[in-house]
């Protein structure tokens, strides 16, 4: 059975969400949850009707929908220890939603946030005993403690600098900036002069080629005109002629009869 149009845009929809859940989102990121909301929506009206798809299809859809939800609950955990967890609890999909794909994207976005959670856990577990090694050796030496304080002084006097002038980069490259934007708008502020000279310039030009035109066409008119008189003239006058020799024969012929 061919797929309807609502199946579809949420095909279409579901690899889209698949594919934002498979990049690296910022915390403000606001599309997924709207679009995998959408698809809640799509889905639901897909069950309503009467020529949905097979029982297995529509599992499968139901599937990768509660995955991406349970995804986007899981972000919004504040430990990495929950969220992994919480990762652990998903199914993702079994079957490719689209015919490019050569395994799940689902699977591979669960895999992908498994890795992420554990690397955040690994990270945390590591500052936390580095700060516990520190405390200890301060605390077995206290004569580091003023080391300690005179070198982290320096990291931040040395921090400010490299502040300082990162920052002083970006000022100056800022006005790099605003100066090539304002010769850019002064060029395209020419570009527009000039291309408004060339519209005038090729106006008055059609406007003249049309004059012509028309002067050269009422001329043709006048010069056929008078063809046409001269024609008429020059015919009257050939006949006349005619009339004249043939009479003036005749009267030859009659005035000198034929000699015997």
């Amino acid at each position: 059975m061919a797929a309807t149009r609502l199946e579809l845009n949420l095909m279409r929809l579901l690899s889209r969400c698949e594919a934002l859940a498979a990049e690296r989102r910022d915390p403000e990121e606001w599309r997924l949850e709207k679009y995998v909301a959408a698809l809640e929506d799509m889905l639901r009206e897909l069950k309503k009707q009467s020529s949905k798809p097979a029982p297995e299809l529509m599992n499968e859809y139901s599937r990768k929908v509660d995955f991406l939800k349970g995804l986007l609950e899981a972000e919004k955990l504040s430990s990495s220890t929950e969220k992994a967890l919480a990762n652990q609890l998903l199914a993702p999909g079994r079957t490719p939603t689209t015919a490019k794909e050569r395994t799940p994207a689902t699977k591979t976005v669960h895999l992908q946030t498994k890795a992420r959670c554990t690397g955040q856990m690994r990270s945390e577990l590591l500052g936390t005993v580095c700060s516990v090694l520190l405390l200890c050796f301060i605390a077995h030496c206290p004569g580091c403690v003023q080391l300690y304080t005179s070198d982290e002084k320096q990291s931040a006097v040395e921090l400010d600098a490299v502040l300082q002038h990162h920052q002083d980069m970006q000022e100056k490259l800022a006005e790099e900036m605003l100066s090539l934007a304002r010769s850019l708008k002064n060029n395209t502020l020419a570009a527009q002069n000039v291309i408004k000279q060339d519209n005038q310039t090729l106006s008055h030009s059609l406007r003249m080629a049309d004059q012509n035109f028309e002067k050269l066409k009422d001329e043709s008119d006048r010069l056929e005109q008078h063809a046409k008189k001269s024609v008429n003239w020059l015919l009257w006058i050939m006949l006349i002629v005619v009339c004249f020799i043939f009479i003036s024969m005749i009267l030859f012929i009659r005035i000198f009869p034929k000699l015997k």
